[in-house]
Protein backbone atom coordinates (compact mmCIF):
# COMPACT_ATOMS: atom_id res chain seq x y z
CA UNK A 1 0.00 0.00 0.00
CA UNK A 2 2.77 2.36 0.94
CA UNK A 3 4.50 2.11 -2.53
CA UNK A 4 0.89 2.85 -4.30
CA UNK A 5 0.31 5.71 -1.99
CA UNK A 6 4.07 7.35 -3.02
CA UNK A 7 3.80 6.65 -6.49
CA UNK A 8 0.53 8.03 -7.44
CA UNK A 9 1.51 11.51 -5.42
CA UNK A 10 2.30 13.59 -8.89
CA UNK A 11 -1.09 12.83 -9.76
CA UNK A 12 -2.62 13.30 -7.08
CA UNK A 13 -1.26 17.13 -7.08
CA UNK A 14 -2.56 17.81 -10.00
CA UNK A 15 -5.79 16.38 -9.37
CA UNK A 16 -6.03 18.53 -6.54
CA UNK A 17 -5.92 21.48 -8.47
CA UNK A 18 -8.77 20.95 -10.32
CA UNK A 19 -10.42 19.40 -7.46
CA UNK A 20 -9.98 22.47 -5.44
CA UNK A 21 -11.55 24.53 -8.80
CA UNK A 22 -14.34 22.44 -9.08
CA UNK A 23 -15.06 22.72 -5.26
CA UNK A 24 -14.99 26.89 -5.69
CA UNK A 25 -17.39 27.18 -8.86
CA UNK A 26 -19.42 24.40 -6.81
CA UNK A 27 -19.69 26.82 -4.27
CA UNK A 28 -20.45 29.96 -6.43
CA UNK A 29 -23.51 27.99 -8.09
CA UNK A 30 -24.89 27.30 -4.08
CA UNK A 31 -23.94 24.21 -3.76
CA UNK A 32 -23.52 23.79 0.41
CA UNK A 33 -19.44 23.08 1.65
CA UNK A 34 -20.69 19.80 3.20
CA UNK A 35 -22.26 18.73 -0.01
CA UNK A 36 -19.66 18.80 -1.81
CA UNK A 37 -17.55 16.78 0.73
CA UNK A 38 -20.39 14.57 0.50
CA UNK A 39 -20.50 14.49 -2.87
CA UNK A 40 -16.71 14.03 -3.88
CA UNK A 41 -16.24 10.91 -0.92
CA UNK A 42 -19.38 9.33 -1.87
CA UNK A 43 -19.42 9.53 -5.62
CA UNK A 44 -15.79 9.74 -6.35
CA UNK A 45 -15.98 11.10 -10.17
CA UNK A 46 -15.03 14.36 -11.19
CA UNK A 47 -16.40 14.13 -14.93
CA UNK A 48 -19.61 13.33 -12.84
CA UNK A 49 -20.01 15.49 -10.57
CA UNK A 50 -18.99 18.53 -12.76
CA UNK A 51 -22.18 17.57 -15.18
CA UNK A 52 -24.30 16.92 -11.75
CA UNK A 53 -23.39 20.60 -10.86
CA UNK A 54 -23.71 22.61 -13.68
CA UNK A 55 -27.35 20.66 -14.57
CA UNK A 56 -28.45 21.21 -10.85
CA UNK A 57 -27.43 24.85 -11.11
CA UNK A 58 -29.21 25.19 -14.43
CA UNK A 59 -32.02 23.46 -14.72
CA UNK A 60 -32.27 21.05 -11.22
CA UNK A 61 -32.90 18.35 -13.80
CA UNK A 62 -31.98 15.51 -11.56
CA UNK A 63 -32.46 12.82 -13.44
CA UNK A 64 -30.61 14.17 -16.31
CA UNK A 65 -27.74 14.73 -14.15
CA UNK A 66 -27.78 11.14 -13.49
CA UNK A 67 -28.00 9.83 -17.05
CA UNK A 68 -25.28 12.33 -17.97
CA UNK A 69 -23.30 10.93 -15.11
CA UNK A 70 -24.15 7.43 -15.84
CA UNK A 71 -23.08 7.96 -19.31
CA UNK A 72 -19.53 9.15 -18.53
CA UNK A 73 -18.93 6.53 -16.19
CA UNK A 74 -19.80 3.70 -18.34
CA UNK A 75 -15.88 3.29 -18.90
CA UNK A 76 -15.59 1.85 -15.31
CA UNK A 77 -17.50 -1.32 -16.43
CA UNK A 78 -14.28 -1.81 -18.48
CA UNK A 79 -11.93 -0.78 -15.57
CA UNK A 80 -13.57 -3.38 -12.91
CA UNK A 81 -13.15 -5.60 -15.29
CA UNK A 82 -9.71 -5.06 -16.28
CA UNK A 83 -9.12 -5.80 -11.81
CA UNK A 84 -10.57 -9.15 -11.90
CA UNK A 85 -7.16 -10.89 -11.59
CA UNK A 86 -6.09 -7.79 -9.19
CA UNK A 87 -8.70 -8.62 -6.80
CA UNK A 88 -9.02 -12.10 -6.98
CA UNK A 89 -8.18 -13.48 -2.95
CA UNK A 90 -9.85 -10.04 -1.44
CA UNK A 91 -13.37 -10.27 0.48
CA UNK A 92 -16.45 -8.81 -1.67
CA UNK A 93 -15.98 -5.93 1.33
CA UNK A 94 -13.04 -5.30 0.36
CA UNK A 95 -13.68 -5.18 -3.47
CA UNK A 96 -16.42 -3.13 -2.81
CA UNK A 97 -14.38 -0.56 -1.32
CA UNK A 98 -11.39 -0.81 -3.71
CA UNK A 99 -13.77 -0.37 -6.33
CA UNK A 100 -14.84 2.37 -5.08
CA UNK A 101 -11.40 4.04 -4.79
CA UNK A 102 -10.42 3.39 -8.15
CA UNK A 103 -10.76 5.94 -10.32
CA UNK A 104 -8.59 6.68 -13.47
CA UNK A 105 -5.41 7.87 -12.54
CA UNK A 106 -4.57 4.68 -9.91
CA UNK A 107 -6.31 2.43 -12.35
CA UNK A 108 -3.39 3.22 -15.19
CA UNK A 109 -0.82 3.71 -12.88
CA UNK A 110 -1.65 0.10 -11.59
CA UNK A 111 -2.02 -1.25 -14.64
CA UNK A 112 1.31 0.04 -16.00
CA UNK A 113 3.05 -0.86 -13.12
CA UNK A 114 1.54 -4.27 -12.87
CA UNK A 115 3.14 -4.53 -16.73
CA UNK A 116 6.64 -4.24 -15.35
CA UNK A 117 6.15 -6.21 -12.64
CA UNK A 118 3.36 -8.81 -11.86
CA UNK A 119 3.92 -8.65 -8.45
CA UNK A 120 2.34 -4.85 -8.13
CA UNK A 121 -1.72 -6.22 -7.15
CA UNK A 122 -4.47 -4.84 -4.76
CA UNK A 123 -1.92 -3.48 -2.47
CA UNK A 124 -0.88 -0.79 -4.90
CA UNK A 125 -4.09 -0.18 -6.23
CA UNK A 126 -5.70 0.51 -2.19
CA UNK A 127 -2.98 3.11 -1.33
CA UNK A 128 -2.78 5.01 -4.20
CA UNK A 129 -6.61 4.86 -4.44
CA UNK A 130 -6.91 5.94 -1.01
CA UNK A 131 -4.71 8.88 -1.86
CA UNK A 132 -6.54 9.69 -4.46
CA UNK A 133 -9.72 9.84 -2.99
CA UNK A 134 -8.25 11.83 -0.18
CA UNK A 135 -7.19 14.30 -2.07
CA UNK A 136 -10.09 14.93 -4.07
CA UNK A 137 -12.06 15.27 -1.05
CA UNK A 138 -10.27 17.36 0.69
CA UNK A 139 -9.60 19.77 -2.58
CA UNK A 140 -12.98 20.05 -3.47
CA UNK A 141 -14.25 20.83 -0.04
CA UNK A 142 -11.55 23.27 0.77
CA UNK A 143 -12.34 25.03 -2.72
CA UNK A 144 -16.26 25.18 -1.60
CA UNK A 145 -15.54 26.81 1.44
CA UNK A 146 -13.24 28.72 -0.17
CA UNK A 147 -15.63 29.72 -3.07
CA UNK A 148 -18.55 30.40 -0.45
CA UNK A 149 -16.46 33.13 1.23
CA UNK A 150 -15.99 34.99 -2.09
CA UNK A 151 -17.56 37.85 -4.55
CA UNK A 152 -19.11 36.14 -7.92
CA UNK A 153 -16.35 34.40 -9.55
CA UNK A 154 -18.45 35.26 -13.08
CA UNK A 155 -16.75 39.28 -12.11
CA UNK A 156 -13.34 38.19 -12.60
CA UNK A 157 -13.95 35.95 -15.76
CA UNK A 158 -13.54 32.69 -13.58
CA UNK A 159 -16.56 30.98 -15.06
CA UNK A 160 -14.65 29.56 -17.28
CA UNK A 161 -13.40 26.52 -14.19
CA UNK A 162 -16.18 24.46 -14.99
CA UNK A 163 -14.79 23.66 -18.55
CA UNK A 164 -11.20 23.98 -17.70
CA UNK A 165 -11.49 21.64 -15.27
CA UNK A 166 -13.36 19.22 -17.38
CA UNK A 167 -10.90 19.08 -19.69
CA UNK A 168 -8.02 18.80 -17.66
CA UNK A 169 -10.01 15.66 -16.64
CA UNK A 170 -10.75 14.42 -20.43
CA UNK A 171 -6.79 14.97 -20.87
CA UNK A 172 -6.32 12.19 -18.71
CA UNK A 173 -8.13 9.76 -20.22
CA UNK A 174 -6.86 9.80 -23.38
CA UNK A 175 -5.29 7.13 -24.66
CA UNK A 176 -3.79 7.97 -27.70
CA UNK A 177 -4.62 7.99 -31.39
CA UNK A 178 -7.66 5.42 -30.54
CA UNK A 179 -9.82 7.50 -29.09
CA UNK A 180 -9.82 10.28 -31.71
CA UNK A 181 -12.78 8.52 -33.37
CA UNK A 182 -14.48 7.87 -30.96
CA UNK A 183 -14.32 11.46 -29.36
CA UNK A 184 -14.92 13.08 -32.24
CA UNK A 185 -17.98 11.52 -32.80
CA UNK A 186 -19.21 12.22 -29.35
CA UNK A 187 -18.10 15.60 -29.54
CA UNK A 188 -20.22 15.92 -32.60
CA UNK A 189 -22.97 14.43 -31.91
CA UNK A 190 -23.29 16.43 -28.46
CA UNK A 191 -22.70 19.89 -30.36
CA UNK A 192 -25.07 18.84 -32.88
CA UNK A 193 -28.09 17.95 -30.09
CA UNK A 194 -27.16 20.91 -28.13
CA UNK A 195 -28.12 22.80 -31.11
CA UNK A 196 -31.24 21.25 -31.78
CA UNK A 197 -32.04 22.72 -28.41
CA UNK A 198 -31.59 19.26 -26.76
CA UNK A 199 -30.90 19.66 -23.05
CA UNK A 200 -27.47 19.89 -22.37
CA UNK A 201 -27.08 16.30 -19.90
CA UNK A 202 -29.21 14.18 -22.64
CA UNK A 203 -27.10 15.42 -25.01
CA UNK A 204 -24.19 14.12 -23.42
CA UNK A 205 -25.67 10.77 -22.73
CA UNK A 206 -26.58 10.58 -26.35
CA UNK A 207 -23.40 11.73 -27.27
CA UNK A 208 -21.23 9.70 -24.56
CA UNK A 209 -23.38 6.48 -26.48
CA UNK A 210 -22.44 7.04 -29.89
CA UNK A 211 -18.94 7.01 -29.27
CA UNK A 212 -19.03 4.06 -27.21
CA UNK A 213 -21.13 2.61 -29.82
CA UNK A 214 -18.29 3.87 -32.34
CA UNK A 215 -15.56 2.30 -30.25
CA UNK A 216 -16.86 -1.28 -30.03
CA UNK A 217 -17.17 -1.25 -33.83
CA UNK A 218 -13.48 -0.70 -33.89
CA UNK A 219 -12.63 -2.91 -31.11
CA UNK A 220 -14.70 -5.32 -33.22
CA UNK A 221 -13.18 -4.29 -36.90
CA UNK A 222 -9.84 -4.39 -35.37
CA UNK A 223 -9.87 -7.83 -34.06
CA UNK A 224 -11.71 -9.14 -37.09
CA UNK A 225 -8.24 -8.33 -39.07
CA UNK A 226 -5.80 -9.96 -36.81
Amino acid sequence: MKHGALAILPLAAGAAVYGFAFGLLAAQVGFPWWGVALMSGSIHAGSSQIVAVEQFAGTSAALGAALAGAALNLRYIGIVASLSEVLSGLSLRMKLLTIHITGDENWALTMAERAKNQEIGAGFLIGSGLVMITVWTVSTTLGAVTGSALPNLEQFGLGFAFTAAFIAMARGLWRGYANLIPWTVSFAVTIGAVSLDAPKAYAIVVGAVCGLVISHLITNRTRCTL
